[in-house]
């Protein structure tokens, strides 16, 4: 046997070391190029809360108004079951939470009346616009409507499952798959809630759960490989004239209710209210983040010149000082 024959195979401290700051496309919500399910019962605003991602990672604003995206990029949205007027709409009620504008958002949405990944036809009209566009993140809703075969089915359903694992890893995008709850599953454990086979479940790496129960409707949130959140609170509230999800009040922390809408701002906000150079190991209690985290924040910063470091700390660069006549 030839040696072309073998797997390649890598010695374990040789393989890579992924920083902090690159672990996440939504901290805390969804891992970088991660495959996952945003699951739920019907009217649990489950598209919803894939569209505030999807503004979130295509602006790079905190998802939820509360969730930093380290690294923004393209997003690339099948909404099989709203026109594409509800969307619109829909994605600018969500731009008015998050104060950006929708022309600005790179949110590309696919057209086509129907997209059946049980066809190989679709599969490659898929990939072939993934690798030409080259998003981050690819948003399918709902999964029901993607294809012909039976759910309940493992021998059906796993095809399709890696097939898009297989976009995901050879195009280093995450995919989000919004799939249906049994009905009366909102009192089971939550992956165990999800409609059809158990392979929804298993194949997830970031999986999220929106469950109402009366008028609760509360996110659990799942990781195959990162400590997940206790469950939190949501509301769908106005804004403007469309809706958009936001944290209950009950689910903020109750020391800074409204805190700076992502680490570069809580940075900065801390090193405007001190006229002195702030140690790394301050600014990390000023700002509660992970250590690699802010390191990598504090490189970033320094980099593009908005502030500046000196044995004593950081402070603001004096162009990104506010001053006053």
């Amino acid at each position: 046997m030839s040696r072309d024959a073998l797997l390649p195979v890598q010695a374990a401290h040789q393989l890579p070391v992924l920083p902090e700051s690159q672990r996440w496309l939504v901290t805390d919500l969804w891992l970088d190029s991660a495959v996952g399910v945003v699951g739920g019962e019907p009217k649990c605003c489950k598209s919803f809360l894939g569209l505030d991602i999807a503004v979130s990672v295509a602006s790079g604003t905190p998802c939820l108004r509360r969730y930093p995206v380290p690294t923004p990029g393209r997003v690339l949205l099948y909404a099989a079951e709203d026109a594409l007027h509800i969307v619109r709409r829909r994605l600018e009620g969500i731009c008015a939470a998050a104060h950006v504008s929708l022309t600005d958002l790179d949110v590309q949405v696919i057209t086509a009346a129907t997209v059946r990944l049980d066809l190989p036809a679709d599969r490659h009209r898929l990939e072939r616009t993934v690798e030409r566009l080259k998003p981050r993140l690819l948003i399918l809703d709902p999964f029901v409507r993607l294809h012909r075969i039976d759910e309940n089915l493992s021998g059906e359903v796993a095809p399709l499952l890696a097939y898009l694992r297989e976009l995901q890893r050879r195009y280093q995008l995450a995919v989000l798959l919004v799939h249906h709850a049994k009905k009366g599953g909102a009192r089971i454990r939550a992956g165990q809630a999800l409609r059809g086979s158990s392979e929804f479940h298993a194949w997830g790496d970031s999986n999220l759960y929106l469950r109402r129960i009366e008028n609760e409707l509360t996110l659990t949130i799942e990781h195959r490989a990162a400590p997940s959140l206790p469950p939190i609170n949501l509301e769908l509230v106005e804004r403007g004239e469309a809706l958009a999800l936001q944290l209950r009040s009950d689910s903020l922390d109750p020391v800074a209710e409204v805190p700076p809408a992502s680490v570069h701002e809580r940075i900065l906000q801390a090193l405007r209210e001190r006229d002195r150079p702030v140690p790394a190991a301050e600014l990390r209690t000023l700002c509660p983040v992970r250590k690699a985290t802010l390191y990598a924040q504090l490189q970033d910063l320094t980099r593009t010149g908005r502030i500046v470091s000196s044995p004593q700390g950081y402070r603001l660069a004096p162009a990104a000082t506010p001053t006053h006549g």
